[in-house]
């Protein structure tokens, strides 16, 4: 039993000191005060020890005792954790619930996952076979939806002495018995334990080769993101991040969702609470939840457990990266997290930077997305995770350090605009602000999946976007009208770019999630009508005379009108761009 301790000295928020040398390590996870309040170590002296608490510290008091546990802040691995809402250090909210109510009490020491729980367990090695980090010693069915794979932990290797046979246990019993290398022996269960701060270790990382497909058409087709990318979404309040954020999680082709609310309005959690748990997951006809995990931690909640869930949720994800499996971070949001760095900073009484943020804001937020990427599991497999961290600039200024400082770290900046959101065109994310450096990398693979020339059509719809840009500045000053048709005709595409593939509306059940052969044709579809009505245009026709015709808004509702599973309903399409062609140039012969 551990038995260092030390006295309060003084309390400022959710920061204590205790004075004289304490023995305590640096990191340590420490339990203050009668109610013993979860706290960490985050500063050491010979004489003075610098802790910050998870919880609320009213009451609190000089004198108060600090025990010291030997163990930094960690999270319990094993089956349990998916269909699960949790705080920002792994306690469950619904274990929660039934021991306090509504409101959480304070120093509630509750087991992160259920140990009483059997699970059907099928062991995977056999006595004599010698296993290290990463080999996977157990199977079981966590839910429907997923498979979990218990594994050695990642620091240990050593001969397998004798296995328990199939059968039900909890993630407490003995699964197996290792001998280690140096001879001495450990019981294996199903369940581990991990330091949330320091990063799984892997085999080998992977350059981007895949995107992680969203069923989002500004996203998949203009500004992807690869499996293991990092995305940032910053907007000003009422833009759309969180339900960019909650499509993507919806839609998007990971195997499991790690949701991080850091910091958000309680009202807004609840949202995600009741949607995702009434959700039915496209891919299995599952609940949602089958392969969700949710951290809350809402605004009202103390600062230093919002810097905490954000390192639970990447731990939890990294978990399940090395049982082979694609998972997607969606952080809402890291400015949150920023300003909790920001408050402990000035109660420590650190020399602040830019806007008051501390000094080692660029070097945390680089830590978090580095732990992203496809990765080579010690166990041989491949996993990745993905990090989508939402940014929520105050006033919507992109110049501030967060979202700047983000931008450094990310390949993926997707901007919403506020103009656009408040035109009711959503996703409101702005294809002149937003950008995606995996496009080069993800290339070889639109060519052999989609089709050849899909990245050149996406290059043509992004050039008619970028010329509709420089003219609209031109028909601000001086109207449309003396704008020759060449550059009406473009300034027509470009609002069926803008209305028909853009714009996509949640809840039209063919527009909700888009497969990409759907997006290629839509692109075909709209520059095949750019060229025939460019071929018009070059003879002399008027564009007042394109425009009688209603084929401009027909190509625009293709995104309601095909259903996603007919295909060959685009052959009707381009027969009718066809038809247009003929009857203008007989009309005017």
């Amino acid at each position: 039993m551990n038995n260092r301790t030390g006295i309060i000295y003084g309390i400022n928020g959710p920061v204590i000191y205790l004075k004289g040398n304490t023995g305590f390590k640096m990191s340590e996870m420490v339990y203050v005060g009668r109610e013993k309040l979860v706290g960490e170590v985050i500063n050491l002296d010979t004489d003075t020890t610098t802790v910050q608490v998870y919880e609320e510290t009213s009451g609190l008091k000089p004198g108060d005792t600090v025990e010291a546990t030997g163990d930094a802040i960690s999270v319990t691995l094993a089956p349990g954790i998916l269909n699960n809402i949790f705080d920002g250090v792994e306690r469950p909210l619904s274990e929660i619930a039934k021991r306090s109510g509504k409101y959480i009490n304070r120093g509630l020491s509750i087991d992160s996952l259920d140990t009483s729980k059997l699970w059907d367990v099928h062991v995977t090695v056999k006595p004599g076979e010698y296993v290290s980090g990463g080999s996977i010693i157990a199977e079981v069915p966590e839910t429907p939806a997923i498979l979990h794979k218990s594994m050695v932990p990642p620091n240990m290797r050593g001969t397998i002495l004798e296995t328990a046979p199939d059968g039900q246990y909890t993630i407490k019993d003995p699964i197996a018995t290792l001998q280690l290398d140096d001879g001495s022996e450990i019981k294996l269960t199903l369940a581990q334990k991990w330091p949330i701060r320091v990063p799984r270790p892997t085999a080998a990382r992977y350059a981007a080769k895949e995107p992680l497909i969203t069923g989002q058409r500004i996203l998949d087709t203009l500004f992807p993101i690869a499996k293991g990318g990092t995305a940032a979404v910053p907007g000003g309040f009422g833009t759309g991040k969180t339900m960019t954020q909650h499509q993507i999680a919806k839609w998007s082709n990971a195997d499991i969702i790690i949701y991080i609310g850091c910091g958000e309005r309680g009202n807004e959690m609840t949202q995600v609470l009741e949607e995702f748990s009434e959700l039915v997951d496209p891919r299995s006809g599952n609940p949602l939840m089958d392969r969700t995990t949710l951290i809350a931690n809402t605004s009202n909640m103390p600062v230093a457990a919002r810097e905490a869930s954000i390192y639970t949720g990447l731990t939890l994800a990294e978990y399940y990266r090395d049982m082979g499996y694609d998972v997607a971070i969606m952080a809402d949001s890291t400015s949150r997290w920023a300003e909790a760095l920001r408050e402990l900073s000035g109660r420590l009484e650190e020399m602040p930077a830019e806007e008051g943020f501390p000094a080692y804001l660029a070097s945390r937020l680089s830590a978090f997305y580095e732990r992203s990427g496809m990765m080579q599991n010690l166990n041989g497999s491949e996993g990745s995770v993905s990090i989508i961290g939402a940014v929520s600039p105050q006033g919507g200024d992109f110049s501030e350090p967060v979202t700047q400082n983000t931008k450094r770290f990310v390949r993926c900046f997707w901007g919403l605009d506020k103009s656009l959101a408040y035109a009711r065109h959503f996703p409101a994310i702005h294809w002149l602000t937003s950008y995606s450096e995996y496009l080069n990398d993800l290339a070889p693979w639109y060519k052999d999946n989609v089709a050849p020339n899909f990245v050149d059509y996406r290059n043509q719809l992004m050039a008619l976007l970028n010329q509709e840009s420089s003219l609209m500045e031109i028909v601000k000053l001086i109207g449309n009208d003396v704008l020759p048709d060449d550059q009406k005709l473009t300034l027509e595409i470009a609002r069926v770019i803008r209305l028909g593939f853009l714009q996509q509306n949640a809840f039209h059940k063919e527009d909700t999630c888009v497969p990409m052969v759907k997006q290629y044709k839509m692109m075909e579809i709209i520059l095949y009508l750019y060229d025939k009505a460019k071929a018009l245009v070059t003879m002399g026709m008027p564009m007042s005379i394109l425009k009688e015709s209603n084929i401009f808004d027909r190509i625009i509702s293709i995104k309601y009108d095909v259903p996603n599973d007919r295909m060959e309903m685009f052959d009707e399409y381009h027969k009718a761009v066809d038809d247009f062609y003929d009857e203008v140039l007989a009309k005017n012969a």
